[in-house]
């Protein structure tokens, strides 16, 4: 220990120290060892038997030690630089691991039998309605991973390419939407329940405004086309103040009166309408037609692409806000949909079964390619990077086999030693 402290390793924390901070450790036993073995031999030689259990352990421990040494060097790099027979074997063999593993990984993870057997037990929608339900509080991982990983991904995709697919998909979907038959189905439903009367009422109250707004157009209509004996008899002026008061009580009559002869041809017009809307090729070519004109203005162009710039921007907004994103409706919405995944067994099931084929037929499809992905990753790595790799997720155990070695060696001699000084004794 004297000596550990002198090199400054009885500070060092193994539980604290990587892959380096254990070789340091190993390798510092066994120099320990050596400079014991020096002493002990010394000491030995003046005529101290005990020294010579001392210079025993010593002696083996230091055996032992290069022995491990040597076993986990060569497992990684060739001892010494020295280009000894089966040494370097994880460079040497680099692709017969990645294929072996990629083999591993096939036989035991992606056969489509192993793959539903595993998750016939998991229950997918169950986990996702627990987690809906009752999100993380405070600052998730998983939340913030997702988050973080959602807005890299609508941040990265090109604008452009992107918006154009998502406005022509919209589009599109309205240029393949027959409307005449839903327009027809929805007036005739509105008729059924006497939702149109407000619109019948809306259009009488709009035609007394404008008669009434262009009340001076209309007596100036009259008098300009009235002979000349008219206007120097006056009659003109009588005759256009019948035809507004005409319209007038008309008018007023259809809006304080339901069963208006007008308002039931209005209504009878609007059933007819109802109907050809549905049934009616010519009508529904007409409103095609129309439908084409409205989707063909730059107006509405414009509409879809401001309906995509506020969509992207919500997504983003709420992609880089998790937290903000459900505190709102959204987060209302995804917290009954939890509720409903953990309550409702029929929903619940379907989920599972959607996972289950969605994940065996993605095994099924791409299993032999993300061997061969495995395989040909390994197979790319340089000898380097695959020894730095493996001896980062392995050295610290291997240099742990070092020092046991070291231990265990010394007590071995040991054992010879006080074998070898008692036995002649016993004889």
């Amino acid at each position: 220990m004297a000596l550990l402290a002198r090199i400054g390793l009885d500070r060092f924390n193994p539980a604290q120290g990587g892959t380096r901070g254990m070789r340091i450790v190993a390798t510092g036993l066994l120099v320990a060892m050596a400079a014991t073995y020096v002493l002990a031999r010394s000491q030995e030689a003046r005529g101290m038997p005990a020294w010579g259990y001392v210079r025993a352990f010593a002696e083996a421990a230091m055996v032992g030690g290069l022995a491990d040494w040597f076993a986990v060097t060569a497992l990684f790099r060739h001892p010494l630089g020295l280009p000894i027979p089966h040494t370097a074997i994880i460079p040497r063999n680099k692709d017969r691991i990645g294929g072996a593993l990629a083999t591993f990984l096939r036989d035991n993870f992606l056969i489509p039998s192993v793959v539903a057997r595993r998750l016939r037990r998991a229950d997918v929608a169950a986990a996702a309605g627990r987690f809906l339900a009752q999100p993380p509080s405070g600052e998730g991982r998983l939340r913030e991973g997702a988050s973080k990983l959602a807005a890299s991904i609508l941040e990265s995709l090109d604008d452009q390419r992107l918006g154009g697919m998502v406005k022509g998909a919209v589009a599109a979907r309205l240029k393949a939407l027959d409307i005449a038959p839903l327009l027809g189905q929805s007036l005739r439903a509105a008729i059924a329940e006497d939702r149109h009367v407000p619109l019948l009422d809306g259009i009488i109250l709009w035609a007394a405004r404008t008669l009434e707004a262009n009340e001076a157009m209309i007596r100036d209509m009259v008098h300009k086309r009235a002979g000349a004996i008219m206007r120097w008899t006056g009659l003109d002026e009588r005759l256009a103040n019948a035809i507004v008061d005409g319209l007038n009580k008309l008018l007023a009559e259809m809006a304080e009166d339901p069963t208006h002869p007008l308002r039931a041809k209005a209504e009878e017009g609007l059933a007819t309408l109802a109907l050809d809307l549905q049934h009616d090729p010519a009508m529904q070519a007409k409103v095609a037609a129309f439908k084409a004109e409205i989707i063909a203005n730059p107006a509405v162009a414009a509409w879809i692409d401001g309906l995509w710039r506020q969509a992207r921007e919500a997504l983003l907004n709420a992609a880089r806000d998790p937290h903000a994103a459900m505190a709102g409706r959204l987060g209302e919405a995804l917290r009954q949909l939890g509720e409903t995944l953990q309550q409702d067994e029929r929903l619940r099931r379907t989920i599972n079964q959607f996972a289950r084929r969605a994940t065996v037929g993605a095994v099924a499809a791409y299993g032999d390619s993300i061997v061969r992905l495995v395989s040909d990753t390994i197979r790319g790595w340089d000898a380097g990077t695959v020894t730095d790799r493996l001896e980062a997720a392995v050295g610290r155990d291997l240099q742990y086999i070092r020092i046991n070695g070291t231990v265990v060696g010394g007590l071995v001699g040991v054992a010879i030693h006080a074998a070898n000084a008692w036995l002649p004794a016993l004889r």
